[in-house]
């Protein structure tokens, strides 16, 4: 029986969290949307392209769409600024990490910093006890062992487990994922039984703060705002002898596994292999030189599970589209470091992306490639 404790619904103005929010009411819950303002869409306006940037998560029409969306509902709704806070723990490391030879996921910062942290606060504050999103995710609770478990989404293609690893047990013991157990379509199709008028909304694909995709150009333009000096990230690109095969604009316009856009003349395809921030060099070299049977990842959250003391098997993904691949985790002997040996080698395990464990649907925990 649905009690009177209000629940907090994330709304970003898309289908999904619109779904939830309508889904909930249906079941009885006294519903409160809460949106997060997190970049002000008119900085850096020479990034914005032609007939203006579409397709990203959290811009101002996304807010507008969620107002709708709470106003068809008839549910309190509320906008909170967390422009400071986004850029302070989102947008800067992200250019931090970039220019330090990683490749972030601003994505994952956003649910480990924001979404989920502060959106707890903002939850406190219109007194629910529970919050909602519409990730595509599925919680239960696993009484042997006294934890919650995360597993993957029933919808493979929309799973958006790999950005949600960071997450404690405090966060998932309040957490709801409605949409867990559909698949897109079915939630659609609720949408438009809901009367919501987002039902055939676009997903978002892009990030809320890169209008127009290019990552390397938001930190050009983001150095020039900020006073930047952006030559002190220029520098030789080096095949894997260290032959000088050519210059660079900055190492944040290179990632690991990238073959377009070196403009270097070679007899054989070359791939970024790495780049080197101490020396501001980019190292390429052939296909099979980016192949790797072993990774280090640091800050590894446990989530499912307690952490191990024994090496033990599992499926590990090194990126959000990668296939997860047989692996076994080797503890370091260091609290939240661990060691992923595969059982072969896999293609350009990239510093700054995630390793995110599974063994089978379960989401065992996640870390930080070294």
């Amino acid at each position: 029986m649905p009690d009177s404790v209000p629940i907090a619904v994330a709304m970003s103005g898309g289908v999904d969290s619109s779904v939830v929010a309508g889904l909930l009411q249906r079941q009885g819950h006294m519903v409160v949307g809460l949106t997060m303002q997190l970049w002000n869409q008119r900085r850096l306006p020479a990034l914005v392209p032609e007939g203006g940037a579409t397709g990203r998560c959290c811009s101002l029409d996304d807010v507008y769409d969620a107002r709708f969306v709470a106003s068809v509902l008839n549910i309190p709704y509320y906008v909170v600024n967390f422009e400071d806070r986004f850029e302070r723990q989102v947008v800067k490391p992200f250019v931090e990490d970039y220019l330090a030879g990683r490749t972030p996921i601003p994505c994952t910062l956003c649910n480990n910093f924001i979404k989920f942290d502060q959106f707890f606060e903002m939850a406190d504050s219109v007194g629910a006890e529970k919050i909602a999103t519409g990730h595509y995710a599925r919680l239960n609770f696993d009484a042997a062992t006294g934890r919650y478990q995360m597993r993957t989404s029933v919808d493979t293609g929309k799973d958006q487990t790999y950005f949600l690893f960071g997450l404690t047990q405090p966060q998932l013991a309040r957490t709801l994922f409605p949409l867990g157990g559909m698949i897109k379509p079915e939630v659609r199709v609720l949408a438009k039984e809901l009367g919501l008028p987002v039902a055939e909304k676009n997903d978002s694909q892009e990030i809320c703060f890169v209008p127009n995709g290019d990552y390397a150009a938001f930190i050009d333009a983001y150095f020039a705002e900020q006073g930047i000096d952006s030559s002190a990230t220029q520098g030789e690109i080096v095949d894997t002898s260290g032959r000088v095969l050519g210059q660079h604009a900055g190492t944040h316009h290179f990632t690991v596994g990238q073959r377009r856009g070196l403009r270097v003349a070679a007899a054989e395809p070359l791939y970024v292999i790495a780049t080197e921030p101490g020396t501001q060099r980019v190292l390429v070299g052939r296909g099979d030189e980016l192949m790797k049977d072993s990774l280090k990842a640091r800050h590894v959250n446990w989530l499912s599970i307690a952490e191990p003391s024994q090496p033990r098997h599992a499926q590990v993904k090194i990126r959000n589209k990668h296939a997860a691949a047989p692996a076994t985790l080797i503890p370091s002997g260091e609290p939240s470091r661990i060691e992923v040996r595969f059982a072969d080698p896999q293609r350009a395990i990239t510093p700054g992306q995630a390793a995110v464990f599974y063994d089978g649907d379960l989401v065992l925990g996640g870390g930080w490639i070294e």
